[in-house]
């Protein structure tokens, strides 16, 4: 575990935080299978209309057309777009906890502490190419005080700290963040044409330069 441990999942195996607030519509341990799946097969044909065609491609109509179901299930599901979009970004995040608390290498515990820190930089950025207007939104509403940036802050400092990194843990954990943030990477790819196998590599030279600074000196 390289010093770097959680505590284990809820009972019904979601990792620990959630985007928003929990709606009456997510996944619950008491929840009927059958509504499981439905809810599932939903946020499925959502993260493809995403994934295919943007941000501005998620509706409720396309996504009930994608599923194969009236737009009225939709509705009751979500209550609508907004709640859509919710439960999208939730659904992304609680795979990525996932992941990185409980997971294989080199992104899980498997992994030495550098190796992890590498992972969860390229396999954000991942994320934010497939999804990424929907991570900026929720970055726009401010998550730097609690819910999954908190979590991803208290990552990032434990394997700092496991690397051996002297200093302001938790501020260089929001430095390297920073690089992370879904408007500067839209941007970067959008506007300036960088491709992500660039960005992850500058992540990977960040990581290194932190954990190794005077391997950088001359």
């Amino acid at each position: 575990m390289n010093g770097v441990s959680y505590s284990t999942p809820s009972p019904d195996g979601a990792p620990l935080l959630r985007i928003g607030p929990t709606q009456p519509s997510t996944a619950e341990p008491t929840q009927r299978a059958d509504a499981a799946r439905n809810r599932a097969l939903l946020l499925d044909a959502a993260q493809q209309l995403v994934r295919e065609h943007g941000v501005a491609g998620l509706t409720m109509d396309a996504v009930a057309k994608r599923a194969g179901v009236g737009k009225g299930t939709v509705f009751r599901r979500f209550g609508n777009r907004t709640g859509l979009m919710l439960a999208l970004l939730d659904h992304s995040e609680q795979k990525f906890q996932a992941a990185f608390m409980f997971g294989p290498g080199p992104l899980g515990p498997e992994a030495d502490p550098v190796q992890r820190l590498i992972a969860f930089g390229r396999t954000r950025l991942l994320d934010i190419e497939i999804e990424g207007d929907l991570h900026r939104a929720a970055e726009e509403k401010g998550r730097f005080g609690a819910g999954p940036y908190a979590l991803h802050k208290s990552h990032i400092t434990l394997l700092l700290r496991a690397a051996g990194v002297d200093g302001n843990l938790p501020l260089i954990a929001d430095s390297l963040m920073s690089a992370l943030s879904a408007a500067l990477v839209i941007h970067q790819v959008d506007i300036l044409g960088y491709t992500r196998a660039q960005l992850g590599d500058n992540w990977e030279w960040l990581v290194r330069r932190v954990v190794s600074p005077a391997a950088q000196v001359e």
